[in-house]
């Protein structure tokens, strides 16, 4: 079983996969960092540093000041802002997500190569593929109008 265990453990798909976890979980640290000491800074200063966790419906009835007195007495509660708070935050990672993976494809955009000039043309007479510099066919045996 222990032998079994192994072979499974060291497969390549469950090593790729382990790698693949730990890098996102690293990944996720780099755009949170991002979201909050980049993005969220001037966010705050352009909205006025307007906090929606503080807003919530009581369902409990009994007059309740804030959403901290409402846990600590164990009041049913629909903490809405939270949920906004939460949009904002996956809305603000994914535009992070979308500006670096748009980063990464201007920058292999800028890598790939220019494509190489072509090498062959087609016969005029039986269409199929010749070198460029050919003056006859070798298929249909052509002579062919070399441009100079």
């Amino acid at each position: 079983m222990l032998k079994e265990f192994k072979e499974f453990a060291m497969r390549g798909n469950v090593l790729d996969l382990a790698v693949g976890v730990i890098l996102g979980a690293a990944f996720g640290r780099i755009v949170n960092s991002f979201v909050n000491d980049v993005l969220m800074p001037p966010l705050g200063l352009l909205i006025g540093n307007v906090d929606f966790s503080s807003l919530f419906i009581n369902l409990s009835g009994k007059p309740i000041a804030s959403l901290a007195e409402a846990k600590a007495a164990g009041a049913a509660t629909i903490n809405y802002g939270l949920f906004i708070n939460s949009v904002i935050d996956f809305v603000l990672v994914a535009f992070a997500i979308f500006l670096l993976i748009r980063q990464i494809n201007a920058m292999k955009r800028k890598s790939e190569a220019a494509p190489a000039a072509p090498n062959t043309k087609g016969c005029p007479y039986c269409r199929l593929d010749i070198p460029i510099a050919a003056t006859r066919c070798p298929h249909c045996t052509s002579e062919l109008k070399v441009a100079i």
